[in-house]
């Protein structure tokens, strides 16, 4: 028999969570948000029948707590549950955050609860119709044992998997995720306005880079970073990078410094695969990054 869960914060992941894991055949104890609509149209969606804005009325009977709620009101949230002996005992209490450790939720301890986060490895930006968000990513979990054990069920039954990461390594790990999923589109934003200034534009924009895109990706999972590396400072073009520096500080010089790090940081990579001579390598880190090649 599943656990019954409770969800404190009913914004995309709190909705996500309680959709599917009742799906999945997780009893719901209730749902609590602050905005009493947002309580109210979750429990339409999942049927069930009790919503509030207060937590602790629902967390009390729940075998699981999420708490998601946006993380500067995690660690506050879990202390007035505490504070009101909202948590069952021997109960799991988790967040979903990337940036935050488990350790935010230790008033909850106080009422013999355990403590974990679990974070997953997905974008919530957009809502993706009635498939699970779910479905075939990782979780990185972390916290007690206890908390840990139940969080790898949960993730099973999402038809996802999990990864246990260090408590104290959560923020590089986030800063990973950042990294992969907000930088990204800053890379891909690069991109776009770089081939609009080349007279591609409209939807021509997404339909030129979409196969370049998706071939990379495709290089990596298959060959891993460095091999999937191509391109002139791959293969050590010096005068096709000099042109790009000349064309982009004439035509879009605020673009300049970003072109300029990547392209600095990739010789690094060039390097590793053993395509790019020391003497080209010396010119590109002079010519992309002249104070970090001093």
């Amino acid at each position: 028999m599943n656990p019954v869960i409770a969800i404190v914060g009913c914004g995309r992941v709190g909705t996500a969570l309680a959709k599917f894991l009742s799906e999945a055949g997780y009893g719901i104890s209730g749902l609590a948000s602050k905005s009493f609509s947002s309580a109210k149209r979750l429990a339409d969606l999942t049927g069930t029948g009790r919503f509030t804005k207060i937590p602790w009325e629902i967390t009390k009977e729940a075998d699981i707590v999420f708490l998601t709620t946006p993380d500067s009101e995690i660690s506050d949230t879990c202390s007035n549950i505490a504070f009101n002996d909202g948590f069952k005992r021997d109960s799991v209490v988790l967040h979903c955050s990337g940036a935050l450790p488990s350790t935010i939720l230790s008033s909850a301890k106080s009422c013999g609860a355990f403590i974990g986060s679990m974070h997953p490895m997905q974008s919530f930006a957009l809502n993706k119709g009635n498939g699970s968000p779910f479905h075939g990513i990782v979780f990185a979990v972390e916290g007690n044992a206890q908390a840990l054990h139940i969080a790898a069920k949960i993730a099973v039954d999402l038809g996802a998997d999990c990864i246990p990461i260090n408590t104290e390594d959560k923020t590089l790990y986030h800063a990973a995720a950042v990294v992969a999923s907000n930088y990204l589109v800053t890379l891909l934003s690069l991109a776009f306005r770089l081939i609009e200034h080349a007279g591609i534009s409209g939807s021509d924009t997404w339909k030129v880079l979409k196969p370049l895109i998706e071939g990379t990706l495709s290089n990596i999972e298959k060959a891993g970073i460095t091999e999937a590396l191509t391109g002139p400072i791959a293969r050590g073009d010096v005068e096709t990078v000099k042109k790009h520096i000349e064309a982009i500080g004439e035509k879009l010089p605020e673009l300049l410094d970003l072109y300029n790090t990547l392209g600095f940081h990739t010789i690094g990579i060039a390097e590793t695969k053993g395509t790019l001579s020391k003497k080209s390598a010396d010119i590109l880190k002079k010519i992309t990054n002249r104070k970090n090649s001093a």
